[in-house]
């Protein structure tokens, strides 16, 4: 349990002094553990560095100042600690795919990376009757599309799936059906 307490609190500490030089010492002194520790178990529970982590987030609170027009692109750069307005402007890119300036524009469409927070999920631990049987062989078809959009944008798209589809599928069950 003392893990889960350290890196909410080294989470905590990474919010709190974000625009600020991180040590990742001291990250990891905040998180009860030694750098390289305490680095190695972030990675292994999140999937991602601890500096992927920073700067996801420091280009997530850059983009929404930004978007807002808080802020200037250069003033961004230094309180975010690139050390130039350049070195900002490609990692901005690469992680929102357009320019801090773009970003400015009404609509402009930036890409957020949340704040980690720790929870901890206990599953299993029940109990389940089973048998196993065996069927006879069956031949499965069928058709696959992935949907996009909102519920309604959705319901639209299954349609008309089901539209482009239904000659071929009464097809197919009539082959099921002669079996």
């Amino acid at each position: 349990m003392e893990w889960v307490v350290g890196i909410q609190r080294a989470i905590d500490y990474i919010k709190d002094h974000i625009t600020e030089e991180l040590d990742y010492e001291e990250i990891a002194r905040t998180g009860f553990s030694f750098s390289y520790h305490f680095q190695r178990v972030f990675s292994i529970l999140c999937g991602y560095t601890l500096g992927e982590y920073i700067r996801s987030r420091r280009l997530t609170l850059a983009g929404m100042e930004l978007a807002a027009d808080k802020i200037r692109v250069i003033d961004a750069a230094v309180k975010y600690r690139y050390e130039s307005p350049d070195s900002f402007a490609k990692a901005f890119a690469r992680f929102h795919g357009i320019t801090p300036s773009a970003a400015r524009e009404p609509g402009a469409r930036l890409r957020s990376f949340a704040r980690l927070s720790i929870r901890i999920s206990l599953e299993g631990g029940s109990s389940m009757d089973y048998r196993i049987e065996e069927k006879p062989e069956m031949v499965l078809t069928g058709y696959k599309r992935f949907f996009t959009g909102s519920p309604a944008e959705r319901d639209a798209q299954e349609e008309a799936f089901y539209v482009t589809t239904r000659l071929n599928q009464y097809a197919l069950k009539g082959l099921r059906e002669t079996r």
